[in-house]
């Protein structure tokens, strides 16, 4: 098999968020038998509506596509009011509609959450979870990357602790193993 293609993206768009931290670390830390190309433009995703699902602006487009051309998703996320980010969850909708046409469909899937709490953003992940079984995906149940109080382990854009990264190359290894094995 060629180096699985693993596709990334996460749910803050502050500058200095510990969710794009964990992602470059895991970009960083992918083992060599996979490639993880991160999206960055999850913030010019308009808001979902139904009427313009067919005809989807160019910014969902890309998105959609990047999704189906990968063999592996890997979301990271910060909790939000006990829940995923609003905007996170605007591009899930968007990218598995119209109905039919789920660009989620069947793939693998990893979650990684950051917080500056001590539950470091794991209703998020369950929230996120929730959503992956109507969009018939598989995600990873173990090694979990929930880091709390992620200010004392992220700093200026990189993750620093080493047990974070640790976890993160542990899940990356255990996504592509997964991955090859629903193949």
């Amino acid at each position: 098999m060629e180096k699985v293609k693993i596709f990334g993206f996460g749910g803050s768009l502050r500058a200095g968020s510990f969710s794009k931290a964990l992602l470059y670390a895991a970009k960083e830390l992918a083992p060599a038998q996979a490639e993880l190309e991160i999206f960055e433009n999850l913030g010019a995703i308009p808001v979902f509506n139904q009427d313009q699902e067919k005809t989807p602006p160019a910014v969902v487009v890309d998105f959609k596509k990047k999704i189906k051309a990968a063999d592996a998703i890997l979301i990271s996320t910060p909790e939000y009011n006990f829940s995923l980010p609003g905007f996170l969850k605007n591009a899930i909708d968007w990218a598995s509609r119209p109905y039919g046409d789920n660009s989620f469909d069947d793939k693998p899937a990893a979650i990684m959450s950051a917080s500056g709490s001590f539950m470091g953003g794991v209703k998020a992940q369950y929230a996120l979870r929730q959503a992956m079984v109507f969009l018939n995906m598989h995600p990873l149940n173990k090694p979990e990357v929930i880091v709390p109080d992620a200010m004392d382990k992220i700093k200026d854009g990189q993750v620093t602790d080493p047990h974070t990264r640790e976890k993160i190359k542990e899940l990356l290894d255990t996504l592509v193993i997964w991955t090859k094995r629903l193949k």
